[in-house]
């Protein structure tokens, strides 16, 4: 691959960049603790500092019309894609028409949780990379993997429980070594998901939908938004599910989002066959070292990290290494075509950010990959994981 695809933008060069973590940190502490649609004074101070950095930085840039308040603030969150705001930043730090607080629901987008997760603001930023520790470390403990898989396929396929699933969560052995930690996982349903007495889920990402005006309901994942009207799934009424628990915001956005992107890949590529031959696939192995590890007939073995990020260059710059052990022969993260589809040159845009620390990562589209690992069982040669050659035009064509 050509070098000037390895070097790494130095996005410190740019003054706004800490700003925008701030007014990001703001916005989903506004929204976990009051919600965006009603707040009283006194703000809690990351939100005032957010707002207080943000005028300073719009004197100092001559601009004349500043948010004078935090509903200002929010409103500028709602209906000012960032590249209208008067802000120096990289030119990789979003899309077209990208904000931070969705104009339909009123909530932060994804963009907001991406910029959120790599602040350093907020320590509740890493709770769900904790939540993921703690669950790695008592399954090991107990010497029980199938426990830790167990869990995973909780937070993907179980983001919101009913009082009956509850006690069955409660009382299942396997997911015993984590039985308190998934006590801290899970919240109270708040009342706003709530129309008619009844909550709903998506059919697609399982997650509960917010409903609108007009008798609409919204999901909170950009990629079933991409998809169409979101298919109703279950219909909790209160009175009949008892209590109604999600999963907390962190968790739905890093640990199920992704999750269901990862079991979606196990389930296509254990479809592929050829002449009999197939992949053996293993789920979050090594305690959760990567994603998927997929082995071919000949013991050539592929890991797998899937990562369902809406915007490349925060994902360029979140990358890391695929951790080594269990041992394979290959490595790549792997992101949703429909993610890429999303956003012109996004595997240019992630290279062009690409951690230094992580060199060499490849980076496919969940296509890419279903189509390399069919014609390795098809016995082709030279069929590997690493990137494309940008010399091509592959890269944009993403």
């Amino acid at each position: 691959m050509p070098t000037t695809f390895n070097q790494h933008e130095d996005w410190s060069l740019y003054p706004h960049v800490p700003l925008l973590h701030t007014i990001a940190s703001a916005v989903i502490r506004l929204a976990d603790v009051t919600g965006l649609a009603a707040f009283t004074m006194p703000y809690p101070a990351e939100a005032q500092r957010a707002l207080d950095r943000l005028i300073l930085a719009c004197l100092l840039a001559g601009v004349q019309e500043t948010p004078r308040s935090l509903p200002d603030l929010l409103f500028w969150c709602r209906t000012r894609p960032l590249e209208d705001w008067p802000l120096d930043l990289p030119p990789d730090a979003f899309g077209p028409d990208d904000y931070l607080i969705d104009p339909d629901a009123f909530v932060p987008t994804q963009l907001c949780h991406e910029w959120w997760v790599q602040s350093r603001d907020s320590a509740a930023t890493k709770f769900d990379r904790d939540v993921v520790r703690a669950a790695m470390r008592l399954c090991s403990q107990a010497s029980s993997p199938e426990s830790y898989t167990a869990f995973r396929r909780l937070l993907v396929a179980k983001p919101v429980l009913n009082s009956d699933e509850r006690f069955q969560v409660a009382t299942d052995l396997l997911l015993e070594p984590v039985a308190e930690l998934i006590g801290h996982c899970y919240t109270s349903a708040p009342v706003a998901y709530r129309r008619d007495g009844a909550y709903r889920t998506c059919g697609r990402c399982l997650t509960l939908l917010t409903p609108l005006s007009g008798g609409r309901w919204w999901c909170e994942r950009d990629a079933c938004r991409r998809t169409g009207t979101a298919p109703t799934g279950r219909i909790l009424v209160e009175a009949e599910a008892g209590e109604v628990l999600q999963l907390v915001r962190p968790l739905r956005q890093f640990v199920t989002g992704p999750g269901r992107a990862e079991v979606d890949l196990e389930n296509r590529l254990g479809q592929l066959r050829h002449r009999g031959s197939s992949v053996d696939i293993g789920m979050w192995p090594g305690f959760d070292a990567y994603d998927l590890r997929v082995t071919f007939p000949d013991g050539h073995v592929w890991a797998i990290d899937v990562k369902d990020w809406k915007h490349p260059g925060l994902l360029g710059r979140a990358a890391r290494a695929v951790r080594p052990d269990p041992p394979y022969d290959e490595a790549c993260w792997v992101v949703p075509q429909a993610q890429a589809d999303a956003h012109r040159g996004y595997v240019a845009m992630f290279y062009r950010n690409r951690a230094p620390e992580a060199a060499g990562l490849a980076l496919l589209t969940d296509r890419d990959l279903i189509a390399r690992v069919h014609a390795r069982l098809r016995g082709e040669t030279g069929v590997h994981l690493a990137a494309p050659d940008p010399d091509n035009g592959a890269y944009d064509a993403q």
